[in-house]
C-alpha cells in the first residue's frame, strides 16, 4: 500500500476529530466505517474496551492528542491487516474532491460489468431498463448531503472518469431527489440505484423519468455495510 494513501487518511480522521465538538463520538463514527470493534481497537491499543466505551461515549474527557494518534494508527493498522480495503475506499473519494460523509465510495473496474450481474451482486432489483446494458464503475452517494452541499459542476464530478457506471444514493425516502437532480445533470449514467427503499415505495414518477432519460434504475434495501461491502467485492 502506497504511503501517501496511508498519511492522506490519517491527516483527514485527525483533523475531523480534533476540529469536532464532540471528539470521542468522531472517533466512533471512524471506528464504525471501518468496522472495527471496539475490543479489537482496544486490543491494537493495549487498553480496555471500557476506556474506549468511556471515550466515545463521553464518560471520560475527549481523548487527547496522544490517544487519537494512537488511535488513528491502529485503526489504519487494523485495515492494512485486512487488507486494506476501508484505507483504498476513503482515499478514492478524498482523492476525487469529495468527502466521505457525501461520497462513500467511488471506483472505477478493469472491465464493463453486465448489469444483471451488478444487480445480483448488490441486491438490487431493475424497476427501469436503461438504453445501456453495462456499467464500468459506481458512485455512492448519501443523497441528503449531496443535494445539499454540491454545486451542478461538483455534481457532475461525481461520475468519476466516465458515465459508465451505477450511481448508488443512500439515505432515501422515495427517490424523488435524486431523480430530480438526474434531470439537471447531462449526460445520465447508465444506471441509478436507490438504496434503503423497496420498489412499492419509489415515489410516483421515478420510473417515468428514468424511462425519459434512458438510463436504468433499481433499487437495492441491503443494509449499508452490506451495500458497501457487496461493492467492494466487485472486480
Amino acid at each position: 500500500m502506497a504511503r501517501g494513501e496511508r498519511e492522506q487518511i490519517a491527516e483527514k480522521i485527525a483533523g475531523e476529530i480534533t476540529l469536532s465538538e464532540d471528539p470521542g463520538a468522531t472517533l466512533k463514527k471512524w471506528r464504525k466505517d471501518f468496522e472495527v470493534a471496539q475490543t479489537d481497537l482496544a486490543d491494537e491499543l493495549s487498553i480496555s474496551p471500557s476506556v474506549i466505551s468511556d471515550y466515545e461515549s463521553g464518560r471520560r474527557e475527549n481523548p487527547g492528542i496522544d490517544i487519537i494518534q494512537r488511535s488513528i494508527t491502529a485503526l489504519l493498522n487494523i485495515d492494512e491487516q485486512r487488507g486494506g480495503n476501508h484505507i483504498h475506499q476513503f482515499t478514492r473519494v478524498l482523492s476525487a474532491g469529495f468527502d466521505s460523509d457525501v461520497v462513500h465510495d467511488l471506483r472505477e473496474y478493469p472491465a464493463n460489468i453486465p448489469l444483471d450481474r451488478y444487480y445480483d451482486a448488490i441486491g438490487a432489483t431493475e424497476l427501469v431498463s436503461g438504453s445501456r446494458e453495462t456499467v464500468a464503475g459506481h458512485t455512492i452517494i448519501d443523497s441528503i448531503e449531496a443535494i445539499r452541499r454540491l454545486s451542478s459542476d461538483e455534481f457532475y464530478d461525481l461520475y468519476g472518469k466516465s458515465t459508465n457506471r451505477a450511481l448508488v444514493f443512500t439515505n432515501v425516502t422515495r427517490g424523488e431527489s435524486p431523480l430530480v437532480a438526474m434531470r439537471v445533470v447531462k449526460p445520465t449514467p447508465h444506471a441509478v440505484v436507490l438504496h434503503g427503499i423497496e420498489p412499492d415505495k419509489v415515489w410516483e414518477y421515478a420510473t417515468d423519468l428514468a424511462e425519459t432519460d434512458t438510463f436504468a434504475l433499481a433499487v437495492s434495501n441491503v443494509d449499508r455495510e452490506t451495500l458497501l461491502e457487496q461493492h467492494r467485492m466487485l472486480p
